[in-house]
């Protein structure tokens, strides 16, 4: 009897051992590599969402001249700015370029880069007053909250009229 009983216990290992083994080893892994996977999907889709509000605003206020209408659209209820000429919040950057494009009518921006990871947005771009004018390069970065731009830095350079290289600078 107990030989008996040893073989049906050791037939039953042979049997369920591997599909054991096998059940404990892929879930985890499975789920682990799925779980990444939409992790990835879902910051690519958040940055490339980011990156059409940015850029849809961008466009119409530094093209369009449409200070109002974007920043209305775009700009949170708290806006942080880092640009030392413009001050905080929605209303002084729309007082600001308002002002700044009617003293300006031909000033635009050309967007030449647009790069986004999570919240932040940075765009490269051609900033010129006029035709004339040669211009400066400018990076944008900007974060984004809940739909809206909530943050802003700049840094910008003057484009150089000789140059070291054969490069733009763009």
């Amino acid at each position: 009897m107990l030989k008996s009983l040893l073989k049906k216990t050791l037939i039953s290992s042979v049997i369920l051992l591997p599909l054991f083994v096998t059940a404990c080893s892929q879930s985890p892994i499975q789920n682990s590599q799925s779980t990444t996977a939409n992790t990835i999907t879902t910051n690519i889709n958040i940055a490339e969402k980011n990156k059409k509000i940015v850029t849809d605003f961008y466009e119409g206020v530094f093209i369009k001249h449409q200070v109002q209408e974007y920043s209305d659209r775009y700009i949170g209820n708290q806006y942080i700015q880092h640009n030392p000429h413009v001050p905080d919040g929605k209303a002084p950057f729309v007082n600001y370029f308002t002002g700044y494009f009617k003293e300006n009518p031909q000033a635009k921006n050309v967007i030449k880069r647009a790069i986004a990871e999570g919240d932040l947005v940075v765009l490269h771009v051609h900033s010129s007053q006029n035709a004339q004018d040669r211009g400066e390069a400018i990076v944008d970065i900007f974060r984004v909250e809940n739909g809206k731009i909530v943050e802003h830095w700049d840094v910008q350079q003057e484009i150089p009229e000789p140059s070291a290289n054969t490069n733009t600078m763009f």
